[in-house]
């Protein structure tokens, strides 16, 4: 890939330019991006990664390989219509819009073109993203490969059906977000019961990467290493109970599956919008 058109430049664009170039996927110059109009956040990514600012879009999108679409989903009219007039059959859309489906996608740019639809979530920043792709049926295999490829300097890439999207979103999507809860949990809990602010984190930090290391390092499923952690009448069973008692995991099967909910409720929405638009 000789080049590539970023459509946004927010934290998530940033983390995956990132990713490209220290990974040397990409170099700098070889990526183009623009945004709304924040030139100042474009200055600081070219600073900093060497990328191509600009706000012509014939000159960004003039043989380009890729165009990303990452701006904000409820943007993606005003820029699709913005970029519309220098697309062609050829061209190749990665969108990493979350509820924007494909169909919506095809809709607003009125062509049948190659599209990846990629949800990556917030680790993108620290190269330790979960992302889920998928395509439509004219992306190729090639295609696709080179776009995981492009994915995983930021992570783990998984290729999934786009129906399956909406659970990704709910568990891996917003997922960071439900264990950043579980640490504010444990952070509380070791104040009260006499531990150091900052040592709690630190012990609280490895024990996460350590018990995700086992999980992953194991063939043994999670329910077996609990198992083995449980001593009959000790500490870690007694702190179970509370957990069983208050339906913890429950709540956690409940959440995601809420979340789930939602992911499909807005991608329906914002399809129902750009549909209304497209008839005005």
């Amino acid at each position: 890939m000789k080049k590539i058109a970023m459509i946004g430049a927010g934290s998530m664009a940033e983390a995956l330019i990132s990713g490209m170039v220290k990974k040397q996927f990409m170099r700098g110059e070889q990526i183009w991006v623009t945004n709304r109009s924040n030139r100042e956040k474009l200055s600081l990514l070219h600073q900093q990664y060497g990328i191509n600012p600009t706000y012509d879009f014939e000159e960004m999108l003039q043989d380009a390989d890729v165009i990303l679409l990452a701006m904000k989903p409820k943007d993606v009219a005003l820029a699709v219509k913005q970029i519309k007039p220098y697309l062609n059959h050829e061209t190749f859309l990665v969108s990493m819009l979350a509820g924007v489906s494909i169909k919506s996608i095809e809709m607003l740019t009125e062509r049948s073109v190659p599209i990846v639809r990629a949800m990556p979530n917030t680790s993108a920043a620290i190269g330790q993203s979960a992302t889920a792709l998928a395509a439509n049926s004219i992306a190729t295999e090639e295609q696709i490969h080179l776009i995981k490829t492009m994915f995983d300097t930021v992570g783990l890439t998984v290729y999934v059906e786009e129906k399956q999207l909406d659970a990704v979103t709910g568990l891996s999507g917003s997922g960071p977000a439900y264990i950043y809860y579980l640490i504010e949990a444990m952070e509380k809990s070791a104040v009260e019961i006499g531990l150091n602010g900052e040592l709690a984190q630190k012990l609280i930090v490895q024990t996460l990467i350590g018990a995700a290391g086992m999980v992953s390092r194991t063939t043994k499923p999670p329910k077996q290493l609990r198992k083995e952690v449980t001593s009959p009448g000790g500490t870690t069973e007694a702190g179970l109970k509370i957990l069983k008692e208050h339906q913890v995991q429950e709540a956690f099967i409940q959440c995601i599956k809420e979340a789930t909910s939602q992911s499909k409720r807005l991608g329906l929405t914002l399809a129902e919008e750009l549909e209304k638009e497209q008839r005005t």
